[in-house]
């Protein structure tokens, strides 16, 4: 790590996932020789701690970034559209978890562990993946190395903790009137901006974000185009299928990929996967040792089990990945894109 220190901003700093990111640099000892904590008017105000010193929230305002080296934001896509280029007109690079400027040619859009020298590229703004794709790709790209990616079908079993701290809330209230045989109100999922709200507890509900006219939802569309972006294959044949469960923290996904390129053992996969950067091996079926969100939950790494040779394909296999989507899926991934600007003298 450099000897620099950085004037760093977090903007959406009161955001579950803002909060995630002080507690990464704070893990990371991140080199901070001023820390500004950036939020909404009504936020302002309010006092965090912060390595033991209390740092009082400011109003997110063009002028807030004067003099930030490092911006990391979190706070919607609207508030990153709207400030994201006044950080950067003022000298700061901007590590952005919206998906605002995802899918824009000119910024990078960057899972270390997969594209980091896409940085080298950087315009003064870099996207952060959406939490599914990133935990997807970072399975994927050592497979991709050694025997060349396909096609991808791709499950996921996401938890509520993606759609916001009152999504959390509405499930335990659900839960717990469910429970006590007491009525309830669903006013957020499966997408709180949609037509119809649908019950999250004891139930599973097939809609992430809005449908769009293919008949894919957003969620899904971004998880199949951000991948090609990521791993540069435009020609990928990738289809995804999102789906809500009553699980707090931590996505789930059922993987099924084709390869060019040889048809390995299963042992060979897992050895390769042991061994790839961010990513912890949980594959013994003997023993029902597999990767579960209640086990990732709070742990950065990217979990892979359940590793199976498709019966009726050679070149195809199934596995199963698992991260906690508040972490690698968002604020460790902004913080290990940051190391890596350092890492490449970019920052």
């Amino acid at each position: 790590m450099s000897q620099k220190s950085f004037h760093v901003a977090v903007v959406g700093a009161t955001g579950a996932v803002g909060q995630q990111m002080l507690n990464t640099l704070s893990e990371k000892n991140f080199p901070i020789k001023k820390l500004s904590l950036l939020a909404s008017k009504r936020s302002a105000g309010q006092v965090i701690t912060f390595n033991g010193e209390s740092h009082t929230i400011q109003e997110a305002t063009p002028e807030a970034f004067e003099g930030v080296d490092l911006a990391l934001f979190s706070a919607g896509g609207s508030v990153s559209k709207a400030l994201a280029h006044e950080a950067v007109k003022r000298g700061a690079i901007v590590v952005d978890n919206t998906s605002a400027f995802r899918m824009d040619p000119n910024v990078p859009l960057v899972v270390p562990e997969v594209n980091e020298q896409d940085l080298l590229k950087h315009n003064g703004i870099i996207a952060n993946p959406n939490c599914s794709t990133i935990q997807m790709v970072v399975a994927l790209q050592p497979l991709h190395e050694k025997f060349g990616l396909k096609k991808v079908i791709v499950s996921t079993y996401q938890a509520v903790s993606g759609a916001g701290a009152k999504a959390v809330e509405e499930l335990k209230d659900q839960s717990r009137a469910i429970l006590n045989d007491e009525p309830f109100e669903a006013s957020i999922m499966p997408c709180a901006s949609d037509k119809k709200h649908y019950q999250i507890a004891f139930n599973a509900v097939p809609q992430i974000d809005k449908f769009e006219e293919n008949g894919y939802t957003f969620e899904e569309l971004k998880m199949m185009n951000e991948t090609k972006k990521i791993m540069h294959l435009e020609n990928l044949e990738i289809a995804a299928t999102c789906v809500r469960l009553p699980v707090e923290t931590g996505h789930s996904e059922s993987l099924y990929a084709e390869f060019e390129n040889g048809n390995p053992s299963v042992q060979e996969i897992r050895e390769l996967l042991k061994t790839a950067p961010g990513i912890t091996l949980q594959d013994q079926p003997e023993e029902q040792i597999y990767p579960m969100p209640a086990i990732a939950a709070g742990l950065p790494d990217v979990f892979v089990g359940r590793i199976r040779k498709d019966l009726d394909r050679d070149n195809a296999y199934h596995m199963w990945v698992v991260s906690d989507n508040l972490l690698k899926g968002a604020a460790y991934n902004s913080v290990q894109i940051a190391e890596s600007l350092i890492k490449l003298n970019l920052l």
